[in-house]
């Protein structure tokens, strides 16, 4: 036995001995139950969900210590780091965007922990520095969320987020002088930036109490107006709907400004679409005006204006979405003409540029991209570089070339320049690595669910890997909020996959995989069926030797981080090691925090007895038993004012409690960090302790 193989094998040793007597910090229990339509539910560390008590923040320390001692002791854990960042370090650039003769676009050099916004004149320019927001905070966990430029691009909004919360100030910066006016707009959330003359329409919340920001339920969603150069405090409210405190209210603008568009959804009602109304300024209108009055079961989302007509995308009568054109003058549904009708294959996305559009459908997870005139003609498909996934072609009306982005697990983000005139795409920007993705294959299986339902999934894979049932697999899922798992390029990846590692992205029911009954499928009711999705590819994997259950993974973060817990709890047998990642773990509360009540049209709510019943019963929180689990390692970010930090604490609390195996429960708890990893560097370390949390408890 090799030096190395002898070391880990002591540790694993060292270890699993160690478990048995492993000293997690004390979490006291207290007597507090509540009574769910009738049911006596107990929650005993409720006191975890006051993030801002001292006794929390001692328990997190002393979290922290364990578990970062616990992966201080592998050995792999430095290697992966230090071979993720050499493998990162390529300069990443975004397809430009243009505004009058600037082009703007995104550049990392390679590890930056943000990416920093440029411009040039001209295809050819000079760079220009816009934005550089690793300069704005210590540790570089300050991000660039949005800018905006105004119509003439004299004026951008520049919105910034602290250390990965969700909350967003905005800033107005003068484009000539590169300097930010004194203009200030705090407790923005869930908003864009839609411009109309010297000012734009933003959405924001009341201030929250002081010490809550970070928990407390976000409602009375509003719609202000803000002008260029003058204090928040002087601006307009718009809208807002206190009589429906959890609805979101949002405002686009048409690109010539002359229509504004309402956006309005309720889904703490369990609604799944929205409400459109709209203010038209060629007829001198101040109040908005319904086109589609209520919010209820189907989407309405404004594509673009063709003069006095909307274009509009919806899935009213058209599950997989269909594309329409509609009088405001005669805004009655009856009056709607289809121009582009639904396909089998949904429709994912819409785009314009040139006075055409380009919709994104989905064929088996991957992009296909046609182009229509405004009128419904049909003008061509894109030949896109292979099966992967595909994104752009925006632009002004009256540009005559476009940008789109290629990339798929194995082929590195291309960015193409597509001629209208000619449907032609040319290579406009492609990145230089390190190694050579082709050593690399994907390739997409099929398998049968518990139901017989066909689930897709993608298998990433060194070439010429051997079918032993020994190969170390992380399972990766997410099931949910009709967000579709597609083919993405991860240099981060190739470290796993050089280890002899296959990675697994299981495309799940709750998803856009395949238009609105597939999402349908795995919601609120039926969102057991995700669960059976995602145990039916382990089994598949197990079954055609890919793996084996020494050898398997389950992955997943946020709505997937549930996904993991679940079924963890429900087939702990299938798994070495579970990755459950910023998850919705209390499914009895989740609407409780922040903006979760935004949730219960894709979970249903506790509140509704008939959903209860099938929340209790999965809930990864409600249902850990004592049992053997495989090694899990559970990970949340302090800063988490999406999915708070509570629902992770007191589903590793409890892990920790009834947990029978020898085998580590330990809970990660990153800092100046929200839902997402708020810099590249924790990105970095976070992938690093995976990757090795899960091969040491493999024994490899």
């Amino acid at each position: 036995m090799s030096t190395r193989k002898m070391l880990i094998a002591g540790m694993m040793f060292v270890s699993a001995s160690a478990l048995a007597q492993m000293k997690y910090p004390q979490t006291k229990k207290i007597d507090h139950v509540d009574n769910y339509n009738g049911t006596q539910v107990a929650d005993p560390y409720r006191w975890l969900e006051d993030d801002n008590s001292e006794e929390t923040k001692a328990w997190v320390k002393a979290q922290n210590e364990v578990s970062f001692g616990y992966l201080n002791q592998i050995p792999l854990r430095e290697e992966f780091k230090k071979r993720i960042e050499a493998l990162s370090n390529y300069e990443k650039i975004s397809a430009p965007s243009r505004k009058g003769e600037w082009y703007y676009f995104y550049k990392n050099s390679g590890l930056q922990n943000q990416s920093v916004l440029y411009r040039q004149k001209g295809l050819k320019g000079k760079p220009e520095l816009v934005i550089d927001p690793n300069t704005l905070s210590k540790e570089g966990t300050t991000r660039l969320t949005v800018f905006s430029l105004d119509k003439k691009g004299k004026y951008a909004c520049v919105g910034l987020s602290l250390s990965g919360s969700d909350w967003q100030t905005y800033y107005v910066r003068d484009m000539e002088t590169g300097k930010n006016l004194a203009d200030e707009l705090s407790w923005v959330k869930v908003s864009g930036v839609a411009w109309k003359g010297n000012g734009f329409y933003y959405s924001r919340y009341p201030e929250p109490g002081k010490g809550k920001e970070l928990s407390t339920k976000n409602e009375n969603h509003q719609v202000w107006f803000h002008t260029v150069g003058t204090p928040q405090s002087q601006d307009q409210l718009i809208y807002e709907d206190p009589k429906n405190p959890q609805r979101f209210h949002t405002v686009s603008t048409s690109d010539d400004e002359r229509f504004a568009f309402l956006t309005i959804s309720d889904r703490g009602k369990g609604l799944d679409g929205n409400a459109l109304w709209i203010m038209d300024a060629a007829k001198k209108e101040t109040k908005f005006k319904p086109v589609v009055a209520e919010p209820g079961k189907y989407d309405f989302s404004i594509v673009d204006n063709d003069g006095d007509i909307l274009i509009l995308e919806t899935n009213e009568g058209a599950p997989n979405k269909k594309i329409v054109r509609v009088d405001p003058a005669h805004p009655e549904k009856a009056n709607w003409k289809t121009i582009v009708a639904e396909k089998p294959e949904p429709l994912q996305g819409v785009n314009t540029v040139g006075k055409r559009l380009f919709l994104n459908y989905s064929k088996d997870v991957t992009s296909r991209i046609v182009s229509y005139d405004y009128n419904g003609k049909e003008l061509g498909s894109v030949r896109l570089p292979g099966l992967g996934n595909a994104g752009g072609f925006g632009g002004e009306k009256e540009d005559k070339f476009t940008f789109y982005t290629y990339s798929s697990f194995n082929f590195p983000p291309t960015i193409y320049r597509y001629d209208l005139a000619t449907n032609t795409s040319t290579v406009f920007q492609k990145p230089t690595l390190a190694f050579d993705p082709t050593d690399y294959t994907v390739v997409q299986k099929f398998y049968p669910s518990k139901d017989g339902t066909q689930v897709p999934m993608f298998i990433v894979s060194k070439k010429g890997i051997g079918m032993n049932g020994k190969n170390p697999t992380i399972l990766y899922g997410y099931g949910g909020f009709n967000i579709s798992s597609t083919p993405a390029f991860s240099a981060s990846l190739i470290p796993w996959l050089e280890k002899g590692g296959i990675y697994v992205v299981a495309n799940l029911r709750g998803g856009s995989e395949y238009g609105e009954k597939w999402h349908e499928a795995g919601m609120k009711l039926k969102k057991q069926n995700v669960f059976d999705d995602f145990i039916a590819g382990a089994e598949y994997l197990i079954r055609e030797k890919y793996t084996s259950p020494a050898y398997l993974a389950a992955s997943g973060r946020s709505n997937g981080g549930l996904l993991v817990g679940a079924a963890i709890n429900q087939r702990p047998d299938l798994f070495a090691a579970a990755l459950p990642g910023v998850g919705v773990m209390d499914m009895l509360r989740f609407q409780k925090f922040t903006i979760g009540w935004n949730w219960v049209a894709d979970y249903g709510s506790s509140d509704n007895a008939e959903e209860f019943k099938a929340l209790y019963a999965y809930s990864p929180l409600h249902n850990i038993k004592a049992m053997n689990y495989p090694a899990t390692m559970v990970f949340t970010s302090d800063h988490d004012d999406r999915v708070v930090p509570a629902h992770s604490f007191k589903y590793a609390a409890t892990l920790q409690e009834k947990n029978t195996a020898a085998k580590p429960m330990i809970i990660r708890i990153d800092t100046n960090s929200g839902h997402g990893s708020s810099n590249t560097a924790k990105l970095i370390e976070l992938t690093a302790d995976s990757y090795a949390f899960v091969l040491f408890n493999m024994g490899k």
